[in-house]
């Protein structure tokens, strides 16, 4: 998008009050206009043919055509970046984290009142300007089942070091990246941890969803949780995640505090208590994001000692977390998405890794 020209939005919700509040939060933003808004997907249609958005925000639950659906057809004849605006209901998540599958770059927790305005406003605008800088990549299934997962490349029995840990952090595109990295290892991968952006309740259904489709054992984590081989733990959303290791014990610490780089849970915060924690006995793994968080956390790791990866920018949704690690010279492999799950297996196969070289800062 050209220099000084504003983000078109299209807000798409049956709900008179929340189409105003969007309407609202998005009118004070700089660089963003609201070009029209619509109650179902049938106005919607015609409104995206004639006023030609770059951003559409999505109801999930709406008349006359379902959120899904719309969005499957969006997809296949007149692909956009969509961020899905849903209410915080169990199926309501489950539907919004199917469509991130189907090719939405974000969701965000739907207004339940004015006292969630004012949090709204900047994050509604920040995903808006990620969304308008992302590669749409529909997916081609519609199934609304969770996939099972592919074989996971065949790794010789006890040659994964049990001591190792794995850290993962992303952004917007992210749901999708982590899926499709954690549905190729097998389920004595060394234990994971993960700091995706994303709201709070619709972590948990997150992992959920990867604990049905993976090998390993996947959860959403909880403050004093044991990360051990074969199991996986998500930052609930709103909240920093930290790892601690006491002898052979690892833990995880989740906990509020300032929001860094703007985010809770903050890819920053968990990679440098990996760094802290494990040093060389770790693997790094920056994916799709906006913005710069995680690249300082991953250049931490790197001095530790620790294999640090970064998505390329081929496959990548938003480059931007990636490309500030790369800039920093935090990644020591810049990989596809496809091949970023075996690079993880083969780093962690006992002795495959360096030994700690920590640089100068």
């Amino acid at each position: 998008m050209s220099a000084g020209k504003k983000i078109r939005v299209l807000v798409v919700d049956d709900s008179a009050i929340v189409r105003k509040i969007l309407s609202e939060c998005l009118a004070a933003e700089p660089g963003l206009e609201v070009v029209g808004v619509a109650p179902d997907p049938y106005v919607a249609r015609d409104k995206i043919l004639a006023l030609e958005p770059d951003v559409l925000t999505l109801d999930i639950e709406m008349p006359r055509m379902d959120g899904l659906t719309f969005l499957n057809k969006l997809m296949r004849f007149h692909p956009m970046p969509v961020i899905v605006i849903s209410s915080l209901g169990q199926s309501s998540t489950r539907l919004a984290l199917e469509a991130m599958r189907l090719g939405a770059v974000e969701v965000l927790a739907k207004p339940s009142g004015p006292y969630s305005v004012g949090e709204l406003r900047h994050t509604l605008a920040a995903k808006i300007r990620a969304a308008a800088a992302a590669r749409v990549r529909p997916a081609l299934r519609t199934s609304a089942e969770p996939q099972p997962a592919p074989p996971a490349p065949v790794v010789p029995a006890g040659s994964l070091d049990a001591t190792a840990v794995i850290a993962i952090g992303a952004s917007t595109g992210g749901t999708e990246a982590i899926r499709e990295i954690l549905s190729v290892l097998p389920a004595d991968c060394p234990g994971i941890v993960i700091a995706q952006h994303i709201p709070p309740v619709f972590s948990k259904a997150f992992a959920e969803r990867l604990n049905q489709i993976c090998a390993m054992e996947v959860k959403e984590a909880v403050d004093g949780d044991f990360l051990v081989p074969g199991r996986a733990l998500v930052a609930p959303g709103d909240y920093h995640m930290l790892l601690r290791r006491s002898g052979m014990a690892a833990r995880v610490e989740v906990k509020t505090g300032p929001r860094v780089h703007y985010q809770r849970p903050s890819v920053d915060v968990l990679f440098t208590s990996v760094a802290e924690a494990y040093g060389a006995d770790a693997i790094g793994v920056l994916l799709t994001g906006m913005g710069a968080d995680g690249a300082e956390g991953l250049l931490k790791m790197k001095q530790a000692g620790a294999h640090t990866i970064a998505q390329d920018e081929a496959t990548s949704v938003v480059f931007g977390m990636p490309r500030e690690a790369i800039r920093l010279g935090a990644a020591a492999q810049v990989l596809p998405l496809g091949s970023i799950g075996r690079a993880i297996l083969a780093a962690a196969q006992s002795g495959r890794r360096q030994p700690s070289q920590k640089t100068a800062s």
